[in-house]
């Protein structure tokens, strides 16, 4: 017995898709947050956390390697002065109104440097600019049997000319140094 041909295109497309990976873990918004601070006029910090950040962590199918991906909700962020607040969001900074999110996605790394800490590259979006990120992961204990314990510290700097945002360069630093501290809990299925 022959197939037909439109059902040997079928059966072989679905022999090639590979199935839809569902996270493994959550970042927990409740317990993460992300920080930046830079330099004005070289003397003075200007500082900043955001308060919603969000994401998963994927692990690979051998179940040795994971993936995060976190998106940070620019307007959640809450700074010492409200006037420095509206500065840093409005359209010569953040530009929160156009690009509400950071998003950060990681090359897989392995779930021994969750432990002892390493480099942790990725893709930074911001401002609607892509680029490429290196960030460093700070040892820790991170037991992925009981997620609620695991907090994992990062740590990097970028250029902040590099995602368009070059306004008042003489007087604030083009370095930014940027922080995450991540929670972990089960993902919800």
């Amino acid at each position: 017995m022959t197939l037909p041909f439109a059902s040997c295109c079928l059966l072989l497309l679905l022999l090639t898709v590979q199935p839809v990976q569902a996270a493994d873990y959550r970042i927990d918004p409740a317990r993460s947050h992300a920080d930046f601070g830079v330099k004005l006029f070289w003397l003075s910090q200007i500082s900043g956390r955001f308060q919603e950040i969000d994401g998963d962590v994927t692990l690979s199918q051998l179940h040795d390697t994971a993936t995060v991906d976190a998106r940070i909700t620019v307007d959640s962020i809450h700074m010492g002065s409200e006037r420095i607040r509206r500065w840093v969001l409005a359209p010569e900074f953040f530009d929160a109104s156009r690009f509400p999110s950071i998003h950060f996605v990681s090359e897989p790394i392995s779930l021994a440097m969750l432990e002892k800490g390493g480099d942790l590259d990725g893709t930074l979006t911001l401002r609607g600019v892509t680029k490429p990120a290196h960030f460093e992961v700070l040892p820790s204990h991170c037991p992925l049997e009981a997620p609620q314990q695991c907090v994992i510290s990062v740590r990097g700097t970028i250029q902040r000319s590099d995602f368009g945002m070059s306004a008042h360069h003489t007087a604030i630093s083009d370095q930014v140094q940027l922080g995450m501290m991540i929670s972990l809990d089960y993902a919800r299925r």
